[in-house]
């Protein structure tokens, strides 16, 4: 007796039978269900993969192939998907066509008394109850209808065919729950969809919007590539420096940037970061000043972190912070050729600098905080898994970003100091990118120079460890840099090694001659030819070698080089006019590190090395900006769900009849009961009625 909502869709009488089955599928219940578990699918892959990501980082993670087929189904930015927006705007269609279709019936039935129950009907009932009365008919559907009411239902008297029906009801709103239910579907799609960027897409395919992939300043950006300040629904960044303004945010799109003009203009008065013990970032906040760009009202306020500031119908959020334009004081060295004449530098980061005519820097960021793990340089498991050094302190201090709270008592976090990062563009446009610290790092016990290269963004720095000199400088391992690739003070080092090596005896000149033509070699060989040196040019010369005899010419090379190269150091000290370093175990082990890192400059890649003497630091916010109408709407849309499920769950549909018939000794009556579903509740509910209702007197 219960109405319960359709299945199917809507049926169409037309004269094309593929129209009428297209809309019923579409209005029906079971498209929907279909329509939702896609969508909830495509939500799994969007949570899984990560969205939005350098294309780079896709094309390294899955390969050339898989990364195409991945781009073209729109796996990379899964809700902005043309195929997820059609499903959402399906999923709307199809559920508003249920709504339709069901609403009005259910309205109907929620009205209706079903007074039209017949007695023979009633006797089918599984709860069902006669007695007899010694009370007039009317008296009994009196008592009766009044006894309902007094229980919380709903009653209605109906007197026909010689007798007396009595329809009662309660838990008739069970029916908004599938109609709020189902219209927080559409409520909450509605909102996401102007939520998503399907405004923007509209300005992009009627309007002519089109993104910018160049480069230069925001003001010059073309207005094609701008959107107005009427756009419905928006959400960007926006990096303003201290002391700067801002009235744009930057729309990041799969194949460039739009410009998003903002009705407002964000002032940053003060940024402020407040640290761990251990220098990681705690808390960071923005004192703004905001003022509409029409009305020239102003507010005040600070931004923090989960405490956006709400002005004029747009939301901003203290999104990061970044560097704005840090000024930088540097001293260069050579890193190639026999001259260690070093040259002054300035920069500010967001410029470039010319340097020379083949080179220009570009400084891309600076920070004057960089708290690392240094409590285990050396893994033991990425030793066993045959990872260098660098390769660890790769994987370690390019760890900048994360949760601070994560790490704040951890005793081996500490302040390594600041660095600075630009990249090195060639006059053929190609670029590396490097990372100096300013301050020397202890590395297992050594005071060492980091000096970070990578040749792609999605690639993690290699370093490279330059040992510091007693001064715990640089100059030390420059000036030694600078005597190998000077032939004349090669040729000095070896007769110097070659004085001290050749032994007394009656050829001593002879050996000695050998000896110094051995050192000369050696250095030769170990400097290079300006492309191939160090360690990986004294492995050709070895291969050239009869193999039984490698192990031993190389042990005999080593000792050479080594000893040649202190004396290589001593010379020049001695041309800068400073004393020789002592014989010591502190300045062995300085000259062990410094061969290590000569042969790894050849694989720097520039032709300077940038020391960072001193900065000033400006620092910048990045805001997120956000004009969200949507969100009202799935507020609503959450609450017609609350509701809806509430309504459903909470609410049972309780339906009563009693045919009431003359009898010769009073009143005949018959009541019956249903419900849409049976539990525990309604079966005592009817027992209490069966000993409430009937009457004996």
């Amino acid at each position: 007796m219960s109405s319960s909502p359709s299945t199917s869709g809507i049926a169409v009488k037309t004269r094309r039978p593929l129209i009428g089955e297209l809309i019923e599928l579409i209005s029906s219940m079971r498209f929907a269900i279909a329509l939702l578990a896609m969508i909830a699918i495509a939500a799994v892959v969007g949570t899984v993969m990560k969205q939005n990501e350098a294309t780079n980082n896709y094309i390294n993670q899955f390969g050339p192939f898989w990364f195409e087929v991945f781009r073209k189904l729109g796996l990379y930015a899964v809700y902005s998907a043309w195929w997820f927006l059609l499903l959402m705007g399906m999923l709307v269609t199809s559920t508003t066509l249920c709504i339709i279709r069901n609403t009005p019936k259910m309205l109907r039935d929620m009205r209706s008394w079903r007074e039209n129950v017949r007695a023979s009907s009633l006797l089918n009932f599984h709860h069902k109850m006669q007695w007899r009365a010694p009370l007039a008919r009317t008296a009994l559907a009196q008592q009766s209808a009044a006894r309902l009411a007094d229980a919380g239902y709903a009653v209605k008297t109906v007197e026909r065919d010689g007798g007396t029906l009595v329809a009662a009801k309660r838990g008739a709103g069970n029916k908004f729950g599938y109609i709020f239910a189902h219209s927080a579907i559409v409520v909450i799609c509605i909102g996401g969809l102007l939520d998503s960027d399907m405004p923007i897409r509209a300005q992009e395919w009627f309007a002519g919007k089109v993104p910018f992939n160049g480069s230069g300043l925001i003001a010059n950006v073309p207005a094609q590539s701008r959107l107005s300040t009427s756009n419905p629904s928006f959400r960007g960044n926006t990096l303003v420096p201290e002391g700067a303004t801002s009235d744009s945010a930057i729309l990041n799109r799969p194949d460039g940037v739009l410009i998003q003009d903002l009705p407002i203009t964000i002032s940053l008065k003060k940024f402020t970061v407040d640290f761990y013990t251990t220098g990681m970032p705690k808390l960071f906040a923005s004192e703004v000043e905001v003022r509409d760009n029409v009305s020239g009202e102003k507010v005040n306020a600070v931004i923090e972190v989960n405490k956006p500031l709400i002005f004029k119908g747009l939301a901003i959020y203290q999104s990061s912070f970044d560097d704005g334009g840090s000024k930088l004081k540097l001293t260069g060295f050579p890193m190639a050729g026999g001259s260690s004449t070093t040259f002054a530098l300035n920069g500010e980061v967001g410029t470039s600098t010319p340097l020379g005519d083949a080179y220009t820097v570009e400084w891309t960021g600076f920070r004057a905080f960089n708290v690392e793990n240094m409590g285990n340089t050396q893994d033991p498991r990425a030793v066993a898994k045959g990872e260098s050094l660098e390769q660890q302190l790769s994987a370690t201090l390019d760890k900048h970003t994360g949760s601070a709270a994560r790490n704040a008592n951890n005793k081996d976090m500490k302040n390594v100091g600041p660095s600075f990062t630009y990249k090195l563009r060639d006059k053929n446009g190609q670029a590396r990118e490097y990372q100096n610290y300013m301050q020397p790092i202890q590395i297992d016990g050594a005071t060492m120079y980091l000096a970070g290269m990578r040749n792609s963004p999605s690639d993690p720095f290699t370093y490279l460890r330059i040992p510091a000199d007693d001064e715990h400088g640089l100059k030390d391992w420059m000036r030694l840099r600078a005597a190998l690739n000077s032939p004349a003070l090669r040729m000095e080092a070896a007769q110097r090694y070659a004085r001290r090596a050749a032994p007394q005896s009656a050829n001593a000149q002879q050996i000695q001659q050998q000896l110094q033509a051995s050192a000369d070699k050696s250095l030769s060989i170990f400097a290079g030819d300006g492309k191939v040196g160090g360690f990986v040019a004294i492995s050709r010369f070895l291969e050239k070698i009869p193999a039984a005899e490698q192990e031993k010419a190389a042990d005999v090379f080593m000792k050479i080089l080594n000893g040649t190269l202190w004396e290589l150091w001593q010379v020049a000290r001695a041309q800068d006019g400073l004393a020789p370093a002592t014989p010591d175990q502190n300045h062995a082990r300085f000259l062990q590190l410094a061969t290590n890192a000569l042969s790894d400059g050849y694989f720097y890649g520039a032709p300077i090395y940038l020391q960072l003497d001193d900065f000033t630091q400006v620092q910048a916010s990045v805001f997120q900006v956000t004009r969200s109408p949507g969100k009202n709407v799935v507020y609503l849309g959450c609450l017609f769900l609350v509701i809806g499920v509430f309504s459903m769950f909470y609410i049972r549909e309780r339906r009563l009849w009693i045919w009431i018939t003359d009898h010769a000794d009073g009143a005949e009556a018959l009541m019956a009961m249903s419900t849409q579903r049976k539990t525990l509740d309604f079966e005592r509910e009817f027992e209490n009625l069966k000993e409430k209702l009937p009457q004996s007197a």
